[in-house]
């Protein structure tokens, strides 16, 4: 016989399985909220609030067996085992974000209601059927993002970036600047950094492509990654970085700490956010001041944004060769044109012309990242800065995506030599790398020169 939770679990007597059906699920729903009343009421009874220990999970455990045991429900053990999980997920997890946080396919969870919930999952956007009770279940969770790190969200101040364990980066706003209620947002990183042979896989890059990069790493060119947001730069940006040879010394400065870099001999460090009083906020830009006391071989800034870019162009200039970082850009052109726009954000009146021969004289090298139809992230251009050609900055491109007439996600192009070779060549024949004719598409002893770029 199947026996059914009634309104009120623990009154209904039952034997034999419960078995599933749409109409039961509301039931099942009902019996969760209130094995998690009940969990919770048990731990502030305790005097203190259910944590995600060990120790918290086996009394838990315990509690959830004998409140279930109270509703003299048999439940298969396929749906124990969930029941338990969705219960567990609300007293000591994420609530509904739970299953969504530990499927590995899924790479952005976007909360924009409490009944709408859209993900992000092999580069498509899609709406998920995963609901929250109403506005206060996502503060909830909310405030128990951000709590372990010492950081509030209200009224006074609706907006908080803040980190789970696992390294997600997590947006949260709330209203009065969420109009339609507390809204957040995690991207996902996954536990195994993508590597060069990812990259490969997937078709983003070529290997033609890759030992131009590896070469241009290792000769401590200064390279700035360029793209959109959520085109792969920080990913692209780690695959860089896994070129820098072991034993320098490497200095990882960013706004929420993502890169995963393998080497030994690194110092990572992240910006803080203002206290409640104003005060104590570290900025990116403090961070790329303090580096250049630290020794540091190499400087990896995660993301450009504002007045830290002088800072970075002055490091490059100024013997901190092999710098890497990344900057929101469309183009190679647009690069340039951000960074003189973040460097005048500086405070500091300095003629364009001059920020512009800055960035002319630092950056060696430009890599645009793009994310394509259906998801698909490519390199799109790799650009050489030549130098100043008057007044305008001079550039070339080595590598170019090149796209059948009528792309399909079924047959997209890829990254190909443009047959130009860069002026740096001597840099990197002097690091140990005579790179072939075939890496730029050329024959040995074709011309090497060709159009360039003016910005």
């Amino acid at each position: 016989m199947t026996t059914r939770p009634s309104t009120e679990p623990g009154s209904a007597p039952g034997s034999g399985p419960l078995r599933l059906t749409p109409q039961l699920e509301p039931k099942m729903a009902q019996l969760r909220r209130w094995l998690v009343e009940r969990l919770n009421l048990a731990a502030s009874l305790d005097g203190q609030e259910a944590v995600n220990t060990p120790e918290a999970i086996r009394q838990l455990t315990d509690r959830f067996n004998a409140l279930l045991q109270q509703t003299n429900l048999t439940l298969p053990d396929e749906e124990r085992t969930r029941l338990r999980d969705l219960v567990f997920d609300d007293v000591i997890g994420y609530g509904p974000l739970g299953p969504l946080l530990r499927d590995p396919t899924i790479s952005e969870i976007m909360v924009n209601k409490p009944d709408l919930i859209y993900i992000e999952k092999e580069g498509r956007l899609l709406e998920t059927d995963v609901r929250f009770e109403n506005a206060d279940h996502i503060m909830r969770i909310a405030e128990r993002i951000v709590r372990p790190l010492g950081r509030t969200i209200d009224r006074k101040r609706p907006m908080v970036d803040a980190r789970l364990p696992d390294g997600s980066r997590v947006n949260i706003i709330i209203p009065p600047s969420a109009l339609a209620g507390p809204t957040m947002t995690i991207r996902k990183f996954p536990a195994r950094p993508l590597t060069v042979d990812d990259l490969l896989r997937f078709g983003s890059i070529t290997p033609a492509l890759v030992e131009f990069l590896r070469a241009c790493v290792a000769a401590r060119l200064n390279i700035v990654v360029a793209g959109g947001t959520g085109s792969g730069k920080t990913t692209l940006l780690n695959v860089l970085s896994s070129f820098i040879p072991e034993g320098e010394r490497i200095v990882t400065i960013e706004d929420s700490a993502e890169l995963q870099l393998q080497q030994r001999h690194v110092v990572r460090m992240e910006t803080t956010p203002a206290d409640a009083d104003g005060t104590g906020r570290v900025t990116v830009r403090d961070l790329v001041v303090n580096s250049l006391r630290m020794r540091p071989d190499r400087i990896i800034v995660g993301e450009v944004r504002a007045g830290e870019a002088l800072d970075m162009l002055q490091a490059m200039n100024t013997g901190h060769d092999g710098s890497l970082t990344t900057v929101h850009a469309n183009s190679p052109r647009d690069v340039i044109s951000r960074l003189e726009t973040m460097a005048l954000m500086a405070g500091i009146t300095i003629p364009v012309e001059v920020i512009r021969r800055q960035i002319a004289s630092a950056i060696d090298l430009i890599v645009l990242q793009g994310r394509l139809r259906g998801g698909v992230r490519k390199v799109l251009n790799v650009t050489e800065v030549q130098g100043m050609e008057g007044e305008t900055v001079v550039l070339q491109d080595i590598f170019i995506y090149r796209a059948p007439p009528f792309e399909t996600e079924g047959a997209q192009g890829s990254i190909q030599p443009t047959g130009l070779r860069p002026k740096f060549m001597r840099r990197l024949e002097d690091a140990g790398f005579r790179l072939s004719a075939e890496v730029f598409g050329t024959t040995a002893g074709e011309a090497t020169n060709g159009p360039r770029q003016k910005s």
